[in-house]
């Protein structure tokens, strides 16, 4: 991957944007894509829009990839200092307590804190091996007092996300085959928070750079969304439909990678590395049927690694797109991660790479008599 790509990646895992304050984060975006976009929008609820014009204005494809992270909102100032929180997103209880986070106060400085509970040294021992709970945590940021607080500007309301730098290592793959293993080669892996779903966005940003830059074909017109409030609720992509009115859609997110311990085929399929998931069914969307084997096809013939995915929970901005307005075909392609909703994924650079290859390939197919074709009966 180009040095300014990656550059731009950890530009994305690293800013400021939970759910409902993801200004900075959309603003890194338009700013990187900028040179690549024949156009720009922004809806009213903050997601932005970057078109690149084909050879047709019509088909209309989106591609949404959603910029917010799970964070917090500070709920409650104690009078010892201390913050109160509630969730923005969904977080499991066990991923928290000691980590480091970033309060922005309403001056708009940034706070370092820290997720904390009451020690283990002071509970009964009945309660040492009980899973602490979110309303039993704090945030930590050095005040002894609400007057240390004030004076620091924190106030209700104020957001929080986690604080985690973003990483790459390189590694060699080994995979069995025919009972050996065999030297696959190098691999980069990135180490980050926001994985979900800046990953995505970052796909759609580098297929329109890609379709402009190496001035690749394709008989549509494209839209790149980074689309906000996703993780409550997915609100930010039901407005981007509206606006957009699109023919096509092909959501772009992570995948839960299912290789790590404990985790059957059947519940979590994907693996790191192997490819870009094709995702066939999550609880939100079943994908339409003709545009996820085209999908597949693609990637056979471009002999693009994938893999087929599926979850029986959760879901994407495809979830309200493809009900919106008169419908829209639509699918769901992502990147397998693993730990998403944590202070730190760990994401495949080629498995993104061929995401974006996908997605390409996918592009240069999807002319009218194609589109209309996804639909026909």
């Amino acid at each position: 991957m180009d040095p300014s790509s990656i550059g731009f990646l950890k530009s994305l895992s690293e800013s400021f944007g939970p759910s409902g304050f993801e200004r900075d984060t959309v603003a890194a975006v338009k700013n990187y894509v900028r040179p690549f976009a024949d156009s720009f929008s922004c809806d009213k609820l903050g997601s932005l829009h970057f078109r690149a014009k084909g050879s047709s204005d019509s088909p209309v494809v989106i591609l949404p990839g959603h910029v917010d992270e799970v964070g917090f909102v500070v709920s409650a100032v104690h009078e010892k200092g201390f913050l109160s929180f509630n969730p923005l997103g969904g977080w499991f209880d066990q991923v928290l307590l000691g980590q480091r986070v970033r309060v922005r106060t309403s001056r708009g400085a940034f706070l370092t804190g820290v997720i904390a509970a009451k020690p283990p040294h002071v509970l009964p021992q009945e309660e040492r091996t009980k899973v602490v709970t979110k309303d039993k945590m704090f945030i930590d940021i050095g005040c002894s007092n609400e007057r240390e607080v004030r004076e620091l500007g924190v106030r209700i309301g104020d957001p929080v996300a986690p604080d985690s730098p973003f990483i790459t290592i390189e590694k060699t793959m080994f995979a069995k085959r025919n009972g050996e293993e065999k030297n696959l080669g190098k691999s980069t892996l990135a180490f980050g928070k926001g994985f979900d779903d800046r990953v995505g966005a970052f796909v759609a940003c580098e297929v329109i750079r890609k379709l402009q830059q190496e001035k690749i074909s394709h008989p549509n017109t494209v839209v790149g969304m980074a689309t906000v409030q996703e993780e409550v609720g997915t609100r930010g992509a039901r407005a981007s439909a509206n606006v957009a009115q699109p023919d096509v859609c092909i959501t772009l997110e992570v995948d839960i990678a299912g290789d790590v311990p404990g985790i059957e085929a059947n519940d979590a399929p994907a693996k790191m590395g192997l490819g870009p998931c094709i995702v066939t069914f999550d609880a939100s969307m079943i994908p339409n049927q003709p545009l996820k084997e085209l999908v597949i096809r693609c990637a056979e013939e471009a002999r693009i690694p994938y893999q087929l995915s599926q979850t029986r929970g959760g879901g994407t901005d495809a979830g309200p797109i493809h009900t919106a307005n008169a419908g829209c075909p639509s699918i769901v392609v992502g990147v397998p991660t693993r730990h998403i909703h944590s202070h730190a994924g760990i994401v495949s650079l080629q498995d993104i790479e061929n995401c974006v290859a996908l997605v390409i390939e996918v592009l240069k197919r999807l002319d009218k008599t194609t589109v209309d074709s996804l639909t026909a009966v």
